[in-house]
């Protein structure tokens, strides 16, 4: 099975199928997909995500972006939600160049996780509810929101740290493209954060350090602040993880 799936505007669509758990199980192919903007889908792009069966769009975007950018289209059968996770703006392209990614994106990071309980109570609440039909989860860039969200999901699952992190850092692939995007997009200024468009592993790493230190774990984070409970745990199993194939 292929983790990317390649688009034409579409450049950090990934698959997040595969990955193994602690009890031996995996994380279904097919069924849960992370991106960037669905609102760049065109020809002839629209029938490669046709041919994915999704049903289930939810955008971490907020309200502006999606009025500035647009959303994904419209089409019979689909179930649309914007869930803006992150309540505190911040300009990744005008930081100065003596910001360290890492930590920085860490940072933020943590800010989501407290600010956005109410939209990734939500978001986690879509996904356990029962359907055979694949979900996107996306942002802008599909880097941090849709990064916080993946690694939230995959640790409920029991996928272990390195491979959460690891999926995370995949986003370097589509950097160039992401940051010719933004240049292409916004002709009349200039990018000073050399670091933008990266996924540094270690602002994963940091911050699942400082969820666990805060809290405990990232699965005493979920229960207490996004009421992960038994149920929506076991429901999200159901949907998204199978038993490994023995040989």
């Amino acid at each position: 099975m292929r983790r990317h799936i390649e688009f034409t505007h579409l450049h950090n669509f990934r698959d997040l199928g595969g990955y193994a758990t602690a009890d031996g199980r995996t994380v279904r192919w097919g069924r849960l997909y992370r991106s960037d903007s669905l609102s760049k889908l065109a020809a002839p792009d629209w029938d490669r995500f046709a041919e994915l069966g999704v049903r289930t769009v939810i955008d971490l975007r907020y309200p502006w972006e999606i009025e500035r950018a647009g959303r994904v289209p419209d089409f019979p059968g689909l179930e649309y939600h914007n869930l803006s996770i992150e309540h505190r703006p911040y300009g990744q392209p005008s930081l100065p160049p003596t910001v360290d990614p890492g930590p920085y994106l860490a940072d933020r990071f943590a800010e989501v996780a407290e600010d956005g309980t109410a939209e990734l109570r939500q978001a986690l609440a879509l996904l356990a509810a029962p359907s055979p039909a694949p979900t996107v989860i996306h942002c802008a860039s599909g880097k941090d929101r849709t990064g916080l969200l993946a690694a939230l999901v995959l640790a409920l699952l029991g996928v272990n740290e390195p491979d959460i992190v690891a999926d995370f850092a995949l986003t370097d692939l589509a950097t160039d493209r992401l940051v010719a995007d933004w240049k292409e997009s916004n002709p009349d200024k200039a990018l000073t954060w050399p670091a933008y468009g990266r996924a540094p592993a270690q602002a994963m790493t940091l911050f699942l350090a400082d969820l666990a230190v805060r809290h405990g774990s990232v699965q005493e984070y979920a229960m207490k602040h996004l009421a992960a409970d038994p149920a929506l745990i076991a429901a999200l199993e159901a949907n998204l993880l199978e038993e490994a194939e023995t040989t």
